[in-house]
């Protein structure tokens, strides 16, 4: 009975990681997995972003060691905040300060898919 048990309980741990991953997140879910966290964004442009989202809702990002850096300010801080299922930021001067939002999906341990409000997509890497 007791290793009957062990095996139920070992497929129901399976399910629950198996749901957690493909799901959209929620508030909590994205406070939770990005506050205070490095995101490294995979953008559309090949670049991969790394993105410093503070808990107090400051983002920081820093383009120095890319050759497109000097098209625009190198570093920058922005604002971070989520929208009922959406990440949202804006930045001072990057995208021409114009707010995007994104809804977010759990690909898997410290792995997201990324849809933004104006169509762009990519995947996001949380490294700490």
């Amino acid at each position: 009975m007791r290793a009957r048990m062990t095996v139920l309980s070992f497929a129901a741990f399976m399910i629950g990681l198996s749901t957690a991953h493909g799901r959209d997140l929620e508030g909590p879910d994205i406070n939770t997995l990005i506050g205070g966290k490095t995101v490294r964004l995979n953008t559309p442009l090949g670049i991969q972003l790394p993105l410093k989202y503070r808990s107090n809702g400051v983002v920081a990002g820093d383009l120095t060691g890319f050759s497109m850096a000097s098209m625009f300010a190198p570093k920058e801080e922005g604002r971070w905040w989520v929208d009922g299922k959406r990440l949202c930021q804006k930045w001072p001067s990057w995208y021409q300060g114009r707010t995007f939002c994104f809804t977010l999906k759990s690909t898997g341990p410290n792995k997201l898919s990324w849809v933004r409000n104006d169509g762009a997509k990519g995947t996001a890497v949380i490294l700490d």
